[in-house]
């Protein structure tokens, strides 16, 4: 039995139910994926603010932001977060799996997990001793060229970094274009690749509107799930076991109100400890990106999709060619840079964006303008999750911590810099007419000053990590087989086992996870 039909969960009920000896059901708190804006590419400005397709958090007043709270915006529909993200395709460094393994996961080093990205993934230039060919999930280069994204590229080459033909190949290092999870025009969620081809198989049962609220347990074996469904109470027994699919939110507060967490934080809300377990919901891990803004004289969607008649245009475009503007994914260009010289692998990355807004679900801004979102790949910050009651209804309390590490905050700054030292590069310098934020009045010198901007305006880029974290430590909530430790039956498998962030975008790494579980769990049903 699978809880969440998320990334990794999709990827799970696929390879069990091939396997063909078993039965399994995955079970999805949200409805089925069938609203048009989850299939067209830029229909996560939309589905990104909609409470029927995403669970809406929110975090807590952070101090690292000012004590500003801030969305997190997570899928719940089919697909989970593949469904409402922005398409981006990114595996990480190979050193960050390496560190897994050096941290004493076994099976996690980047020789271990290649084989699972490659088997995931049709990349279309075909197979590759790194790239894999026959994979469910489609993963395109981006076919959209603009004129204010292409000159960042080049001026970027012109500021000393690389360009990077593949990212996701032998070094991520450079700059380039992001790789997309996209085919024909249409998004390629994990429901899509996974669900989709599965679903008349008559062992896989996938069940829709059933909010888990808690583990089942005889003694210490997990026996099954409760929920509500329909307006009512239900539970469904799991004839062998039960994975924990439900992301780095849902996940570490079913397992809190199933009495697996720290004891005394369960006790607060009257809830039995079953497995003292102090590592659940702690060492949370997030991208928090900067966004410079600069003002430009190319074209940007900001004022390409104005009025009507640009609206019809792009919609007849689209409907007609499977092209333009509704094919475009949350950033084109992309880049993983050093801010010091003697790191060994870039420490940051950047999205860019051909639009600029301080709320794109709220609207774009009314003059050309293009985005230079950066964010610190790796930071140290830990933040956790709490209860907020003993009821699955109620969200938990999301502290991030962001930017209480000095490293984090160093790095920020610097990413800043670089930011703005390519943009002083032709040509895309020869098209900007002023850098709109954080401006000029802040100079490059004034370290405080721009740690203060970043505090007042930087965001989530929605990658929620480590809340049920792999290891042998005693904060360790997973084994290196995704086993939630002190219980039987029980795991764990998606962002939340990540025990350090990866370098870049989550999705792709959580496709993985739910692609290495599914061998694993065969193998111990033997």
């Amino acid at each position: 039995m699978i809880v969440g039909a998320g990334s990794a969960g999709c990827a799970i009920a696929n390879r069990l139910s091939a396997d063909g000896r078993h039965t399994v059901a995955i079970l999805e708190a949200g409805g089925h994926d069938r609203s048009p804006w989850i299939h067209v590419p830029v229909g996560y400005f939309k589905t990104i603010k909609d409470p029927s397709l995403n669970w809406m958090y929110r975090t807590e007043a952070d101090p690292g932001l000012a004590g500003r709270s801030i969305n997190w915006p997570r899928g719940k529909t089919l697909g989970g977060s593949s469904s409402i993200n922005g398409l981006l395709y990114v595996r990480g460094q190979p050193q960050d799996y390496d560190h897994w393994r050096q941290l004493g996961n076994t099976g996690w080093a980047w020789e271990d997990v290649l084989p699972y990205f490659k088997r995931a993934e049709s990349w279309e230039d075909g197979a590759s001793e790194l790239r894999g060919g026959s994979g469910p999930l489609a993963v395109t280069r981006s076919n959209k060229s603009w004129k204010i994204v292409d000159a960042w590229v080049r001026a970027a080459q012109a500021s000393g970094f690389p360009y990077n033909e593949d990212y996701n190949g032998t070094s991520q290092e450079g700059v380039s274009y992001f790789q997309l999870t996209a085919r024909n025009g249409l998004r390629c969620s994990a429901a899509k690749a996974y669900l989709k081809p599965a679903r008349n198989r008559p062992n896989l049962t996938v069940i829709t509107g059933f909010l888990t609220s808690n583990i089942v347990f005889e003694g210490s074996r997990a026996v099954g799930v409760a929920g509500y469904r329909d307006g009512g109470q239900a539970e469904i027994r799991a004839r062998c076991e039960v994975v924990l699919s439900a992301g780095a939110i849902g996940s570490p507060q079913i397992l809190m109100l199933s009495g697996v967490g720290d004891s005394a934080e369960l006790s607060r809300h009257g809830i039995e400890t079953r497995a003292n377990a102090p590592g659940v919901g702690k060492n949370l891990q997030d991208h928090l990106q900067a966004r410079p803004v600069y003002k430009c004289t190319a074209p940007t969607i900001n004022t390409r999709t104005r009025g009507v008649l640009n609206q019809a245009k792009i919609g007849l475009e689209y409907l007609v060619r499977r092209a333009g503007p509704l094919t475009m994914a949350a950033s084109l260009g992309t880049g993983y840079l050093k801010t010091r010289p003697e790191l060994e692998t870039p420490d940051i990355q950047f999205h860019i964006q051909p639009f600029s807004a301080d709320n794109p679900t709220t609207g774009v801004d009314d003059f050309d303008a293009f985005t230079a979102s950066v964010l610190q790949l790796r930071p140290e910050s830990r933040g956790e999750l709490k209860l907020h009651s003993a009821s699955i209804a109620d969200h938990p309390k999301i502290h991030p911590n962001y930017l209480s590490s000095s490293l984090d905050q160093q790095t920020i700054v610097e990413g800043i810099r670089v930011a703005r030292r390519i943009c002083r590069a032709s040509p895309v310098a020869d098209l900007i007419t002023e850098e709109y934020k954080p401006g000029q009045r802040i100079s490059d010198e004034d370290d405080d000053a721009l740690l203060d901007w970043a505090r007042n305006t930087a965001t989530t880029i929605y990658h929620p990590t480590g809340t049920c974290k792999m290891g042998s430590d005693p904060m360790a909530v997973v084994d290196e087989r995704l086993r939630v430790r002190a219980v039987e039956r029980l795991r764990v498998a998606d962002c939340s086992i990540m025990p350090q962030i990866v370098s870049g975008n989550t999705n792709a790494p959580a496709i993985m996870i739910g692609e290495k579980v599914s061998d694993m769990i065969l193998e111990d049903a033997r």
